[in-house]
């Protein structure tokens, strides 16, 4: 029904806020719209609503536009491909250095051209750039709703994937609406100059941490071996001290004033910072850190060289098995993992994730480290199959779409070893009773 389905999509929009991939968005919002606020003469409501309407717009248009031309997985290739991974860690980047004041983001003078209204223009022109970076750094995270509707979309429907998505996007935009209306206000401030300008340059650390994030997305796609987990972690490390040491007054950049006093709320971020990174720090010597911290990190992954194709790197995406620190083998090729499954008559566990879902990470590191969890692993034949990158990708990408009828990472799916659907667990989800239940299904 109409009403029950509007509340669905509404409620799933919300739902997807509580998905990783939405974080690194807070800080370059902020930032953005800060430093809107000090140099453009537009309102903020307007700037917001501009910011709101292009997001809701771009994620449905563009959504549907890809499932129809590429099908159902069109919109998820496009959020896992290493060049949209690298533009987007490249444009956060370039926002971090102009809110550390090394130069000035300004619109061509060409495009300026185009109206009178220079500034207004290149304004709204930059917030819909904005509202497209948004959509891009979602979707792997916006969970099993989506998918549906994407795989809905490529067989040809249109009025209920569009509903759907025009209903989940306003939910999943509508906070960001007051994140880029108050920074604004903020701005215009009576002396606000000097503690916003410490905002925004903490928000332009945030935004290199969260470029780490997308260039190591490439690395594991790509395979090179640079942008590891170790690498990754240690440069969150030294930004967070960073950060710490500039709240202090230690560091001072190009629009920074001369801090003679560090007032209490200064003195409790920064201590709040250095600790973080004193605490990071630990899982570069092996130490557990918490599991939301973890799943923005690389999986660890295992390179060899390899002198027979002439790569500097292999991955061991391209070998039939690996062992985890449990001693649970996880089979990466579907075939051999259910000849397997025929040889032991254990019931087969697939996994379908990416190199670049950070719902799979969180999964991973939250919910499949439990004890009880991994006691019932022990009692399947465990598949894990990538669908953005490795030599079988766009087939397993096929087989969830069609036989499962989604697109959504993760996703997992309990088989009989003859081949035959037990039960699926749609998603990321944090409670892990609900997953041993399912775990339970498969070997009742």
């Amino acid at each position: 029904g109409l009403g029950s389905f509007v509340l669905l999509s509404i409620s799933m929009g919300f739902l997807a806020l509580l998905t990783p991939c939405v974080f690194p968005m807070i800080p370059i919002t902020v930032s953005f719209f800060t430093k809107m606020g000090e140099t453009s003469g537009q309102s903020p409501i307007k700037s917001a609503t501009i910011y709101t309407l292009g997001i809701i717009t771009i994620f449905t248009s563009l959504g549907l536009a890809l499932a129809f031309t590429f099908g159902a997985t069109g919109a998820n290739q496009i959020a896992s491909s290493p060049w949209i991974n690298l533009f987007i860690a490249g444009l956060f980047i370039y926002f971090a250095m102009s809110v550390f004041g090394y130069y000035e983001i300004e619109l061509p003078s060409v495009l300026r051209q185009f109206s009178m209204k220079q500034e207004q223009r290149g304004g709204n022109i930059g917030i819909l750039f904005m509202a497209m970076t948004f959509t891009l750094t979602s979707f792997t995270c916006t969970v099993q709703f989506v998918g549906l509707l994407l795989v809905a979309a490529s067989q040809g429907e249109y009025f209920w994937p569009g509903l759907g998505m025009i209903l989940f996007s306003t939910a999943f935009a509508l906070p960001f609406f007051f994140l880029a209306l108050f920074p604004q206000y903020l701005a215009k401030l009576p002396k606000s100059g000097g503690w916003l300008n410490a905002v925004k340059v903490t928000m332009g650390f945030l935004e290199l941490g969260a470029a780490m994030k997308f260039i190591s997305n490439t690395d594991l796609v790509w395979q090179w071996g640079l942008f590891t987990r170790p690498v990754v972690l240690a440069s969150w490390v030294v930004i967070s001290f960073l950060m710490g040491i500039y709240l202090l007054g230690k560091i001072q950049l190009p629009h920074d004033t001369k801090l003679d006093i560090v007032g209490v709320p200064r003195l409790m971020l920064s201590t709040l910072f250095l600790s973080f990174s004193l605490y990071i720090s630990t899982g570069l010597f092996g130490q557990p850190i918490h599991g939301l911290i973890d799943s923005y990190l690389p999986p660890v992954i295992s390179y060899a060289s390899s002198s027979s194709n002439g790569n500097n790197f292999s991955h061991d995406v391209n070998s039939s098995k690996k062992m985890s620190h449990h001693d649970l083998v996880w089979y990466e090729d579907y075939d051999e993992g259910v000849a397997a499954s025929q040889e032991t008559n254990k019931p087969i566990f697939i996994d379908f994730t990416g190199y670049t879902c950070t719902n799979c990470r969180w999964m991973e590191t939250n919910v499949f480290e439990d004890p009880q969890v991994i006691e019932f692993f022990k009692k399947f034949t465990l598949i894990r199959l990538y669908t953005d990158g490795g030599p079988n990708a766009r087939k397993y990408q096929q087989m969830e779409v069609e036989r499962f009828g989604t697109a959504a990472l993760p996703y997992y799916v309990i088989l009989t070893p003859d081949d035959q659907e037990v039960a699926r667990f749609p998603g990321m989800d944090p409670d892990v009773n609900k997953f041993v239940n399912f775990l339970k299904k498969g070997v009742s």
